[in-house]
């Protein structure tokens, strides 16, 4: 696949694995995430899409990093339509996919809510901030085309 190719893979495909999105709405389930929102990152562009991850560490970074005032929170997602490999972070950081991140331009259903996740240390969430505002500087953003 090139560089520029991005794989999509429909919602069945992904079902048997556990998935997750990180945030920190306060959500049930049976409530639909989906895109057109102000995104968490970068200038705050209303988002083309919603993101989900198959791993726990990735939805933790998801909600960890959100924006907003209330806990950070990890649900458990359901896709109602196609997903594709998140570019922002495959084969441009992290080839072949090992974080497991997605993304779709569909809604994603709540199905339940992750209560006991453990967040990143101190150490390394600021890290991370101080990472993406590095970017932010420069002028980086997101992949959203």
């Amino acid at each position: 696949m090139k560089a520029t190719e991005i794989a999509t893979a429909p919602a069945d495909a992904l079902r048997s694995q556990t998935l997750y999105h990180g945030t920190k709405a306060n959500l049930k389930p049976g409530d639909l995430i989906g895109p057109g929102f102000k995104s968490n990152y970068g200038a705050r562009k209303k988002a083309a899409y919603i993101y989900l991850t198959a791993t726990l560490d990735a939805a933790t970074w998801g909600a960890e990093l959100a924006l907003g005032d209330g806990p950070g929170r990890i649900y458990i997602v359901e896709p109602t339509g196609p997903m594709e490999d998140d570019p922002n972070l495959t084969d441009k950081k992290f080839p072949g996919n090992p974080t497991k991140s997605y993304r779709s331009k569909s809604s994603l259903r709540v199905t339940g809510e992750v209560a006991d996740w453990q967040g990143h240390s101190p150490e390394q969430l600021n890290a991370m901030k101080e990472n993406l505002e590095r970017l932010k500087q420069l002028g980086i953003e997101a992949i959203e085309d």
